[in-house]
């Protein structure tokens, strides 16, 4: 009589949970492997980012009502006149509560966030969800507020957070993680803007950096979902309705780039004053609890010549496409746009210059046309396109996605002419920011931070190839007082190519070419010559949290093919040794690995 294995003596139900177990584990393992299973995550997981991304516009919206005393449904920084005590007050009093949560939330949990991008780039798409929802709820209560910055970072922000959880639940690769972050990013986007395309070249220009076949599906697939889920919901109407066909002249490309130059100054100017304004207010000695409520005072001066500095400027858009002002008042409008979105970001309020670069691009495009029209009045009817052109270029220059500015104008017209337009424009304005400023909004503040991110290009794993971990620890060290002749005895020829030298305490004090040391043409003068002598390399060497990078350019300065891991620079007591020529193996095989990674190969 056969005996029972032991799973078949557990009662009825827990085998039945063991199994249930057991099967939901090999469901993970295989959506991990299978790309038809990232693809079909994304699409779902992309449709609850959109109803998250509506629920924050409808909550910024409210709050937007009560605090300004809007008429439902109408945008605040679309309004001419708002009630001069709630402008004096609210932008300033918001700032306070933005400064003393934020210093609260910091207390109890004393973390910096990271962002999709530097998730992308340092960590390998590793995103903290609760980090995640504090930036986000920290961005709702700036807009609130009345901050001249809009909600996409809190969107992208909250939308790659949701993503990465989910990766992480499933184990994914790394190179799939970072495919989810970017879906993320890229559906909270795609769901704002109801476009798209606009979204995943967020996705791909910002928060990836690049995009292959492989990306491209999990992606357009968060994007798609997420838009259909909006429309789903009554919401899919286009944020910026604009009427009728583009018949651009060939005369009218030229001066679309020519808007392009003066998009890529004004954005130049814009993250400068930025960063200019948070300085003042660092070295001003103010708390940084109380710099929202300074910033919130220096927006609520600006919002009294004009309401319009207010908010994002999706509703000011819009309000502009309609109605046409003079040259002069659109000049301090934009001025004030710009020193608005300006303090709010130097000010610390939580915000990204998405929107308000869509806002400040129209205005240069309407002031634009308006200033060319005094010399040909002809050009004064072709005023939307030059507004849109202004925000493709515009965009391109502040916030650095040239596609996905041309792809926002696209979609949102339906017209390929004025796309064309706006390709030029945008060409202009982000290579002159590319070849004069050389970094984009997002860029920059990661420069500003010490951080070399040009994008979110996946550089994390170049810091972990590091001295410490690449080295070999059998060295071989001799005093620096030991003669010539025992030298030879103690390391015959051929047995080792180098040795370290190192003083009575220790410390590495150079290199011996033990070639050289059984050179013949000194066997004269031998019995005279110590280690000392033989040295070479005394101030080369490696510390062990060197990065691949780093190592290169030592053995490039040392001009050594070998150099020594030492504890520190105070204290160079040798932990071992490297050669250029295993790190350049190194490299390019994690190079070869990465990159097969990204194209869905097998590793070898």
């Amino acid at each position: 009589m056969p005996i029972p294995s032991a799973s078949s003596r557990l009662p009825l139900r827990r085998r039945v949970i063991r199994g249930a177990l057991l099967r939901y584990t090999e469901f993970k393992r295989a959506l991990r492997n299978l790309e038809i299973g990232l693809i079909v995550v994304a699409a779902i997981v992309g449709a609850f980012v959109a109803l998250v991304t509506l629920a924050l516009r409808q909550i910024v919206y409210f709050f937007h009502d009560i605090d300004f005393n809007l008429i439902s449904h109408t945008h605040l920084s679309a309004q001419t006149h708002v009630d001069f005590w709630r402008l004096a007050l609210v932008p300033g009093l918001g700032g306070l509560f933005l400064g003393v949560l934020t210093l609260v939330l910091h207390k109890i949990r004393p973390t910096e966030i990271i962002d999709p991008v530097e998730a992308n780039a340092l960590y390998g798409g590793q995103l903290s969800l609760r980090d995640s929802v504090r930036l986000t709820g920290l961005t709702v209560v700036s807009n609130a507020c009345g901050a001249s910055v809009g909600m996409e970072a809190g969107y992208s922000q909250i939308g790659a957070g949701v993503f990465a959880a989910v990766g992480k639940y499933f184990a994914l690769r790394r190179e799939d993680q970072r495919t989810m972050v970017t879906s993320g990013a890229a559906a909270a986007i795609a769901a704002a803007f109801h476009a798209p395309l606009t979204g995943a070249f967020y996705g791909f220009e910002l928060i990836h950096g690049s995009y292959t076949t492989r990306q491209l599906a999990p992606v357009l697939a968060a994007c798609l979902s997420a838009v259909l889920a909006v429309r789903v919901m009554g919401h899919g109407e286009p944020l910026f309705a604009v009427m009728g066909t583009f018949a651009v002249p060939h005369m009218h490309y030229a001066l679309f780039a020519l808007v392009g130059f003066v998009a890529a100054f004004v954005g130049i100017i814009t993250m400068r004053s930025a960063t200019f304004i948070e300085r003042v207010l660092r070295s001003s000695g103010l708390p940084s609890w109380a710099r929202p409520a300074v910033g919130g005072v220096a927006l609520s001066v600006l919002a009294m010549g004009s309401p319009q500095v207010l908010g994002s400027g999706h509703g000011a858009i819009q309000w502009h496409f309609d109605t046409q002002w003079m040259l002069v008042p659109l000049l301090f409008l934009l001025a004030g746009k710009v020193l608005g979105s300006a303090i709010s970001l130097g000010a610390s309020f939580r915000g990204g210059l998405f929107s308000s670069s869509l806002f400040i691009g129209a205005l240069i495009g309407a002031a634009f046309v308006q200033a060319a029209g005094y010399f040909d009045p002809s050009l004064l009817p072709e005023r939307t396109s030059f507004m849109l052109v202004g925000m493709g270029a515009t965009g391109a220059a502040i916030i650095g996605a040239p596609f996905t500015m041309v792809f926002l104008v696209l979609e949102t017209t339906g017209d390929f002419t004025i796309a064309l337009g706006a390709l030029i424009g945008v060409l202009v304005a982000s290579t002159t920011v590319r070849l004069t400023f050389g970094y984009s909004f997002s860029t920059w503040r990661f420069h500003l931070r010490g951080l070399p991110l040009r994008g979110g290009h996946d550089i994390g794993w170049i810091a972990d190839l590091t001295a410490g971990r690449l080295m070999r620890s059998d060295v071989r060290t001799v005093p620096l007082a030991m003669s010539l002749d025992k030298l030879r005895e103690a390391v015959p020829l051929g047995s080792r190519k180098w040795v370290f030298a190192v003083t009575d305490s220790g410390q590495y004090a150079g290199m011996i070419d033990m070639a050289a040391a059984f050179d013949p043409d000194i066997n004269e003068v031998a019995e005279h010559l110590v280690v000392a002598d033989l040295t070479t390399c005394q101030g080369c060497y490696m510390l062990p949290g060197d990065d691949i990078r780093q190592i290169l350019h030592k053995f490039g300065e040392a001009r050594a093919e070998t150099l020594p891991v030492v504890a520190s620079a105070e204290k160079p007591r040798i932990l071992g040794s490297l050669s250029e020529a295993f790190c350049l193996k190194r490299y390019t095989q994690e190079m070869e690995r990465r990159r097969g990674d990204e194209l869905g190969m097998p590793s070898l």
